[in-house]
């Protein structure tokens, strides 16, 4: 789950089957109570329905965390203390774990690195602003925490194939959603 869209749908399929829950985060699910297996399978299949996996192992738990907070970091939506760190000590600090172990895991897991992840994320939300088309280039790589507007546009290029000015040009038909990338 990466948006409150897919918390709410979560949360239907919750009451829908009548399963009782403390709370729906983006990746987790608080149950009150242990589920027998029966009621386990259905709730695997209704989400497997909307495209959604049930985690039911701490590596996959991992993972999904990890991505949640690069999420975060990468969309510049922590706050000011966070937006200072960088991203191995901001993961690390989140959750207490050393980065080289977040690090392996996650690219045994993913196929990727965790700065690749990150990467793809930033130029997702740098896309999501082009498209918007209120914010100059100049502006949207301060808001992204990029060094300089040469370094946005490198790593653009590199991701997408495309300049970001092209891809203004280009439009909508390139953006992907954040579960897709």
């Amino acid at each position: 789950m990466v948006c409150n869209r897919c918390v709410m749908v979560v949360e239907e399929i919750l009451k829908k089957a009548a399963i009782e829950y403390n709370q729906v985060l983006f990746g987790e699910i608080h149950l009150r109570e242990e589920l027998p297996l029966n009621q386990q399978d259905s709730l695997k299949q209704a989400l497997e329905k909307i495209g959604f996996e049930m985690i039911d192992n701490h590596q996959s738990g991992m993972i999904e965390k990890i991505k949640k907070y690069i999420i975060r970091k990468a969309r510049n939506e922590v706050d000011d203390k966070d937006r200072r760190l960088n991203l191995s000590s901001y993961l690390t600090n989140y959750l207490h774990h050393e980065y080289t172990h977040l690090s392996s895991l996650f690219s045994s897991i993913e196929g990727r690195t965790i700065e690749n992840f990150c990467i793809e994320q930033r130029i997702e939300k740098a896309k999501e602003l082009l498209v918007y088309g209120q914010k100059t280039l100049s502006e949207i790589a301060f808001e992204l925490d990029y060094s300089s507007v040469a370094h946005l546009s490198s790593q653009f290029k590199k991701v997408t194939g495309l300049t970001p000015s092209h891809f203004k040009g280009v439009g909508t038909s390139k953006r992907k959603s954040l579960d897709a990338v």
